[in-house]
């Protein structure tokens, strides 16, 4: 942030925002509209698509613009651009289409939807920003492929914990430390929760019952971390990861087996943990002067330290991932390689030969993060492509499923980008070798 400000009030003055697509404008795409209209004058917010038209109106208005252009065909939707007008339509690939827009935001949460709009956006040389964990777990370091390809970027977000998490790893590094373990705080986890028991709580905060369900039953935690994993280099210790309850961040020390930490990293949460939100990193650094330095900053006495940032803003930070991808050609989060873990389709209950699962937040599956290592030796079935597919047999509670047990349905993108990532990184991944502090 200390050099994006300066950097977008420079491109306000000479009149030359950054131009920016978003799709989606539901919860969270209604807040990133706001927070670029309002607070980045550096950034124009030039279109918006969303299934429900009415829905990408909304965010322009409750942003405090009320007169925009219905875009109905690549043609408008340059015109309006050039014009310097806002743009709605229904037709999320115009956005990926159109000359005149240098980022597009996919905040849609959707899969199979979401990867169409990013391999357009990308075949089209835009830069693309994901708030889409869901998406960047399950086909990230295809995508991230397609992008190095095009000479553009594809990174998730600042603010949202991955970001949070990404940032403070570089951080520590920067200052001399080896960082050894990067993750989460999760209030409440409990993976067999449904869009049924969380449907109160959803509709008391205007939120949808399947996203409040992914976030309860681990399945989003799960993406998150693997989207850390997968541009740090760091596994699990054990499928689901260890996640200890515990009362303070800085307890984070007590847990967590010295051998893992020091032998390649692990991304993992912790429960119930104060500050209670935001993310965190533990570093290493044995030099005896520098710990003495940092007992002073009332660190503690070393050799492993913890660092946190107490807080978590999705949509206030993500214009700053997009002027960092823009201006500075700089991924705040992304893929560095192949898969380093994937999210494993467990049941959420008994599953009957013939059910179809529900995929991401709902009734029939949960995902647990695995190393990619053994997703791929046990076949396992990534929770990313679980939506739609038919079982063909039984699958007792809490058992993985894996690809032999499912029909996938036809003609899906998302299982053909999935299938090329599977052989364009089929060695087992190697973790990262980090740099050692002092």
């Amino acid at each position: 942030m200390i050099l994006v400000d300066k950097a977008l009030e420079r491109r306000a003055r000479a009149g030359n925002p950054v131009r920016v697509g978003l799709v989606g404008a539901g919860y969270m795409g209604r807040g990133i509209a706001l927070q670029i209209v309002t607070a980045f004058p550096g950034l124009r917010l030039a279109a918006i698509s969303n299934r429900t038209l009415s829905g990408a109106e909304r965010a322009y208005r409750e942003a405090g613009i009320t007169d925009f252009v219905h875009a109905e065909n690549v043609a408008h939707m340059e015109t309006a651009i050039a014009e310097g007008r806002a743009a709605v339509t229904g037709d999320a690939l115009l956005l990926s289409e159109a000359d005149g827009l240098d980022v597009i935001v996919e905040a849609t949460g959707e899969i199979e939807f979401g990867a169409r709009v990013v391999m357009k956006a990308l075949e089209r040389r835009k830069h693309v920003v994901l708030m889409n964990a869901e998406l960047d777990a399950t086909l990230g370091p295809i995508l991230k492929t397609y992008a190095d390809q095009n000479g553009v970027i594809l990174t998730n977000t600042d603010g949202d914990e991955p970001g949070v998490a990404m940032n403070l790893f570089r951080f520590v590094k920067t200052i001399g430390f080896r960082p050894v373990l990067a993750g989460n705080l999760k209030g409440f986890y409990d993976p067999h929760r449904t869009p049924e028991t969380q449907r109160k709580f959803a509709e008391e905060h205007h939120q949808k019952p399947r996203l409040i369900t992914s976030f309860v039953d681990g399945t989003k935690l799960s993406m998150e971390l693997t989207v850390l994993a997968n541009a740090t280099g760091f596994g699990v210790g054990k499928r689901g990861m260890y996640g200890p309850r515990c009362s303070h961040v800085k307890d984070a020390l007590k847990f967590f087996p010295e051998k893992e930490l020091l032998g390649g990293g692990l991304v993992d949460y912790l429960l119930g943990a104060e500050p209670g939100t935001g993310a965190f990193v533990v570093a290493y650094n044995q030099h005896p002067v520098r710990q003495q330095y940092m007992k002073y900053f009332k660190m503690g006495d070393g050799p492993f330290y913890v660092f946190y940032t107490p807080f978590h803003l999705p949509h206030l930070e993500l214009p700053v991932t997009v002027a960092r991808a823009a201006l500075f050609g700089d991924a705040t989060v992304a893929p560095a390689g192949g898969p380093v873990c994937d999210v494993v389709t467990v049941a959420k209950r008994d599953l009957k030969a013939g059910e179809v699962l529900d995929g991401i937040g709902g009734f029939t599956c949960y995902g647990l993060i695995e190393n990619s290592g053994i997703f791929r030796a046990e076949n396992l079935l990534p929770m990313g492509l679980s939506e739609g597919c038919r079982l063909q047999r039984h699958i007792p509670m809490d058992s993985p499923v894996t690809r032999g047990d499912v029909e996938l349905p036809e003609g899906r993108l998302c299982d053909a980008l999935r299938a090329e990532q599977d052989v364009r990184f089929a060695h087992v991944p190697v973790q990262q070798e980090m740099e050692t502090g002092g």
